[in-house]
């Protein structure tokens, strides 16, 4: 075999990967001028409302899934990774750099739900409340019916809602948290 078609494979390969990583940067400069556009925050109301707490009532509302039904996505080996150490600094409290490792992720799966709504309680997180809602709602609606991805999306809803003195809205979210749970039918 010549060596000029293993070099037209490699060069198309290397093209791709150029291609990748152009769009990752531009997706990554577009996402940077969102988040520092202080004029993107007007909806947030309160800075006395305790992130904390809210990201807590979130990952309750999903740790706390009785439901019988649980989804979970498929693997995605390179995904993943980005994925699991993005959640890593999220518990270390490096925001930003698990933002920008999920926003790795979501270029590579941009409709993914568990990605969608990490990369939403990290923009809670970081007190971008408006984008947090747009991904919180990207993930309920890309994302399961049931189980406890459905539930966390529903109650990063319900804390902004609430947040914002959206009252009836933050009911509504709450009683969608709750139809994310399914009892088991056979009642054991």
């Amino acid at each position: 075999m010549s060596a000029r078609p293993i070099q037209a494979l490699v060069a198309r390969s290397e093209a791709r990967v150029q291609r990748l990583g152009a769009l990752l940067a531009v997706a990554l400069i577009l996402d940077a001028c969102a988040v520092n556009n202080p004029a993107s925050r007007t909806d947030q109301v309160s800075t006395s409302v305790s992130t904390a707490r809210m990201l807590a009532a979130i990952h309750e509302a999903g740790a706390d899934d009785h439901s019988v039904l649980q989804i979970h996505p498929l693997g995605r080996s390179g995904v993943d990774a980005l994925a699991a150490r993005a959640r890593t600094a999220m518990r270390a409290g490096d925001y930003a750099h698990a933002g920008s490792l999920l926003d790795q992720a979501l270029v590579l799966d941009p409709k993914a739900p568990d990605l969608l709504q990490d990369r939403a309680e990290v923009a809670l997180a970081s007190g971008n409340w408006p984008r947090a809602a747009r991904l919180a709602r990207k993930s309920v609606q890309y994302g399961p019916r049931f189980g406890a991805l459905c539930a966390r999306g529903w109650q990063t809803l319900a804390e902004l809602a609430q947040a914002r003195g959206e009252s009836r809205q933050y009911a509504a979210d709450v009683q969608r948290v709750a139809g994310c749970r399914r009892p088991d039918p056979l009642g054991e």
